[in-house]
């Protein structure tokens, strides 16, 4: 049975709402209707010009992305959430992707899968509302469906969208997770912020695949992150040297951004540092057997792009490593551990392997090791 709203007090609601929410260690708490209707105009554009890439889910879902009541009838609200991941104890991330024997892993996926994290803490939000009002509708999304998470966030209040696509908050720069709740209950809407670039464009002049092509434009095709993660065939020739020795994600664009000098490191211990991944070498990471790879990455978001696209990307900067190996021990490691791949059963492993090797004919140092 649904929750009788005659007799509560939402705006009471959407203040509690905010207070339980920080409880649970969000940051951050906003409220906002269903209304996208020019985010769903520039979205069909984006998807037009191929800028999705592989992701065939981003237009397969239709409109139900931009339509929130589509995809969770009655929904008339969207309870969005921000929670800081910045892990306090990293190793520095300018130096790892300065040192050619390191590898670099984005910092929101060095501890635990941020899914998991946050979908219980909505969900407990959930209850914490369900006990005050009662059985209510209501759906948590966290980035598992066809949600514009941004876009609602935004319109929430929680921050704007800076121009390399992510959302932005004067306190906290942008690193942190978003989720959502769709609901049916009629809470007060917060307003919007306002933006706050100017004409700043750091984080479009600092893309090592100049993937932001404009202001607010994304190609994800050219991405770092879209190609150690979402990309599931060969890494494109023209665009394996530009991406160093970064092996799952980039963050370049947000390590620029000159409000990310006000983030605060996260509290949540979940997000702490796991495996070493912050300080590990390419060879160390690229002799793990599949085994290993599962056992240790159990509960990252790292595991989900599988063991074959996990030696890809390592195979990749290897590759990138082997410009810049510094003593002839590290570009002996290198080399040795390339060879032991390049017969491997997988043809992409293969591929990439081989075309790491063939870097070290290309780029052969002129002193004599």
């Amino acid at each position: 049975m649904m929750v009788q709203s005659i007799n509560i007090d939402f705006a009471q609601l959407a203040t509690d709402i905010k207070i339980w929410g920080r409880a649970l260690g969000f940051q951050e708490i906003g409220f906002t209707d269903t209304e996208l209707t020019r985010e769903e105009i520039y979205l069909q554009q984006w998807l037009d010009s191929g800028y999705h890439g592989d992701m065939d889910y981003m237009a397969r879902h239709g409109t139900a992305r931009s339509r929130p009541w589509e995809l969770v009838p009655g929904t008339i609200r969207v309870i969005s959430a921000r929670l800081n991941y910045k892990p306090p104890a990293a190793r520095d991330s300018w130096e790892t992707m300065e040192d050619p024997d390191a590898a670099f892993i984005s910092r929101y996926a060095l501890g635990r899968d941020y899914h998991k994290v946050l979908r219980s803490k909505l969900q407990s939000l959930t209850t914490k509302i369900a006990a005050q009002i009662g059985t209510f509708k209501h759906r948590v999304f966290t980035d598992s469906a066809p949600v514009m998470e941004v876009a609602l966030a935004r319109n929430a209040g929680l921050g704007w969208r800076g121009k390399h696509t992510l959302l932005l908050t004067r306190e906290a720069g942008s690193w942190f997770f978003l989720g959502e709740i769709y609901t049916d209950l009629p809470l007060p809407i917060d307003g919007t912020v306002t933006e706050h670039c100017g004409t700043c464009t750091k984080c479009i002049d600092i893309c090592p695949t100049r993937a932001i092509i404009a202001p607010y434009k994304l190609d994800a095709r050219r991405c770092i992150s879209y190609l150690t993660i979402e990309h599931k065939g060969a890494i494109p020739l023209e665009l394996r040297a530009l991406m160093g020795n970064r092996i799952y994600g980039c963050d370049d664009c947000q390590l620029i951004c000159p409000w990310n000098k006000f983030a605060s490191a996260t509290v949540e211990s979940d997000f702490a540092v796991r495996n070493g991944l912050d300080d590990v070498t390419l060879v160390e990471l690229f002799q793990w057997s599949e085994e290993e790879f599962n056992q240790r990455l159990e509960g990252s978001p790292i595991r989900r792009i599988g063991f074959e696209r996990w030696l890809r990307n390592i195979a990749v900067a290897l590759g990138n490593a082997l410009a810049d190996a510094d003593t002839k021990e590290s570009r002996t490691s290198i080399l040795a551990a390339l060879e032991g791949r390049k017969d491997h059963p997988s043809a992409l492993i293969r591929e990439h392997a081989i075309w790491a090797l063939e870097q070290h004919l290309t780029n052969r140092p002129s002193r004599d090791w």
